[in-house]
């Protein structure tokens, strides 16, 4: 979308249509915060955006700092998948540590509006828990292997 006579509205019209935006992996990684490990690769992070929209089609996400943290307390499973560029830190810095005790995978993805998007919403989510149901169990069992994987944090 790189024409030198397209308007500033055309080209976010044409960039809602395609689904893309102009930032690239790197230019977001560039935005994320001191706390953000493990950091998921550009592929992980792409299948846990596919994940996270077809759980939300089943509705079997908890979206939210409040909601997630209530059902890590219940013993809720899942896989929670945090932005890395939210700030400040304080809002959601506790959730690593509450997945830590209760052994579930975390990781973080370097966009709250790409998160936000791909939960069918047009607000940016900070944190989200991706439930386990047989109508995408072969794309969470993926992004869980990957998920656990990943270096733990220092």
């Amino acid at each position: 979308v790189k024409d030198p006579k397209m308007t500033k509205a055309k080209k976010e019209k044409v960039e809602e249509e395609s689904g893309s935006t102009e930032n690239t992996y790197q230019d977001l990684i560039a935005n994320i915060n001191a706390i953000a490990q493990p950091l998921a690769s550009r592929k992980l992070t792409k299948k846990l955006y596919k994940c996270v929209k077809k759980a939300s089609k089943q509705k079997q996400i908890r979206r939210g700092v409040k909601e997630v943290q209530k059902f890590i307390n219940k013993g809720e499973k899942g896989i929670v998948v945090l932005a890395g560029d939210t700030l400040p830190i304080d809002v959601y810095c506790h959730i690593p540590v509450m997945c830590e005790d209760r052994s579930l995978p975390y990781a973080y993805v370097p966009s709250k509006v790409d998160l936000g998007t791909s939960a069918g919403s047009k607000r940016p989510t900070c944190v989200i828990m991706i439930k386990p149901h047989e109508d995408y169990q072969e794309a969470y069992d993926e992004c869980l292997e990957e998920v656990t994987s990943l270096p733990a944090p220092l």
